[in-house]
């Protein structure tokens, strides 16, 4: 999976709410091939607190890897990602720019 926990990503299909929308990535799942997304795929859920009272939680919940793509700061779009060899070591590289990745 080339996308990573941190990457910067904008949401390009999926539901009407969610599309065009930018988070950080939180969490990945690489079994499910799954990513957790700051502030998209919000479902509501019912949990108690600790008093025992019914409360309704905001929750990111996953979405898959190939609905998002990296945004690239720098090119102000999204973007894919490759890697290069940089001094032996394989770098990861934002495609429509060229600027190296964390």
């Amino acid at each position: 999976m080339k996308i990573k926990v941190g990457d910067n990503v904008i949401v390009k299909s999926g539901s009407r709410q969610d599309k065009n929308k930018q988070g950080k990535v939180l969490k990945t799942l690489s079994e499910t091939d799954m990513v957790v997304v700051e502030g998209v795929n919000i479902k509501k859920k019912v949990t108690r607190d600790a008093s025992g009272k019914k409360v309704m939680v905001d929750t990111e919940t996953p979405i898959h890897v190939s609905n998002v793509m990296f945004y690239d700061e720098k090119a102000s779009k999204g973007t894919r990602v490759g890697y290069t060899q940089k001094d032996g070591k394989k770098v990861r590289v934002a495609k429509a720019s060229g600027t190296e990745l964390k």
